[in-house]
């Protein structure tokens, strides 16, 4: 079942912009809030939106620049606050049952902006799933547990570092499977744990949703600048992997937010994506010898990806906080797509009273 037979879609106007949602369900419980990644949109929920709408509604937005959201730049010096500003106008005005405190589920770059709502508007957060999240460092040009820049310009991270070829593939809205860069490449490749493989109709729309995302300084994959250290390219001010780069980004304040809504983490143990050994990180591929001159680990190792978050989540556990992490075997960066009916029993029931 898609997310357009599964819940209704209806555009939102906020005081900061116009907003695709897709909603299902009812009910007095809090309503959960299903916050996507990056080059994708809502309807990547489509299996997740019916399984947890029992009792409770159940709220996917695209978020600016993507699926049918309007399409306005990202201030990429606020790190991903233009995104949790975006959902906390969303929900400030009261649109399909959303007052008062709100379970959020962030996949990915979804999970960044999560922590980030939590820092900004603490209490208004009844708890947080984390699905595959981003490092609390931003994507790229860090290392160790603790999120130190390999470089002080960031080189490696932002919108340099996206491929120009999926760039152009996304801006043409290609949907074929002709190159590994195409999109409908990368989601089966790098979204998914191969071999696993969408029914044909879901991976269209998904593909769809895909191409559909704003390309340009704004948006995917926004400025870069060039650098004299390896690879070359220090993040720009505007766009989104500018948003996520750890010259902006830092969420390790995380750890010490008040209140502390428990925190539920899912991730699958094939992961290439959000990893530390990811194959979208510069760190690995210059590793690899994809990308050619890498200066060697002592200057630019892989970014251990999920040891910084689970540091930022033990801090978090230590301060008064609680988390548990549910590792699924043989997923990939996708575990509401792989594995649908398992993180919907794992989301239910961790939101069960809660």
């Amino acid at each position: 079942m898609t997310a357009a037979t599964a819940a209704r879609s209806l555009d939102v106007r906020t005081r900061r912009l116009r907003t695709r949602l897709l909603v299902s369900g009812g009910g007095g419980a809090p309503p959960v809030l299903l916050i996507h990644g990056n080059v994708s949109s809502a309807r990547f929920f489509g299996g997740l939106i019916p399984a947890l709408a029992a009792g409770r509604r159940v709220v996917a937005a695209d978020l600016r620049g993507f699926g049918g959201s309007q399409a306005l730049p990202v201030d990429a010096t606020r790190g991903l606050a233009d995104f949790a500003d975006d959902l906390h106008a969303l929900l400030e005005s009261a649109g399909p049952g959303l007052a008062g405190p709100v379970h959020l589920v962030g996949w990915s770059m979804g999970g960044g902006v999560a922590m980030q709502y939590a820092l900004d508007h603490p209490g208004r957060v009844a708890s947080i799933t984390l699905l595959a999240a981003m490092s609390p460092y931003g994507f790229g040009g860090t290392r160790g547990p603790d999120g130190a820049p390999c470089w002080p310009d960031h080189a490696g991270s932002g919108g340099g570092a996206a491929s120009p070829e999926l760039v152009r593939r996304l801006r043409e809205g290609d949907a074929g499977a002709d190159s590994p860069l195409s999109p409908r490449s990368v989601l089966r490749s790098l979204y998914l744990a191969p071999p696993r493989r969408l029914a044909p109709a879901e991976e269209d729309e998904l593909v769809a949703e895909m191409t559909a995302t704003a390309i340009g300084d704004g948006g995917y994959p926004g400025t870069a600048r060039p650098s004299p250290n390896w690879p070359f390219c220090a993040p720009g001010d505007l766009g989104v992997l500018n948003a996520i780069s750890p010259r902006y980004c830092n969420l390790d304040r995380f750890a010490g937010v008040e209140p502390r809504p428990d925190v539920l983490w899912i991730r699958g143990d094939a992961d290439q994506i959000v990893s530390d050994a990811s194959l979208s990180d510069p760190g690995y591929l210059g590793q690899l010898g994809v990308i050619p001159g890498w200066p060697g680990p002592d200057a630019y190792p892989p970014q251990p990806m999920v040891t910084q978050l689970r540091g930022t989540l033990d801090r978090y556990a230590a301060a008064g906080g609680h988390y548990r992490e549910e590792v699924l075997a043989g997923c990939g960066h996708s575990p509401h797509l792989e594995r649908p009916d398992e993180v919907a029993a794992l989301i239910g029931e961790f939101l069960e009273g809660r």
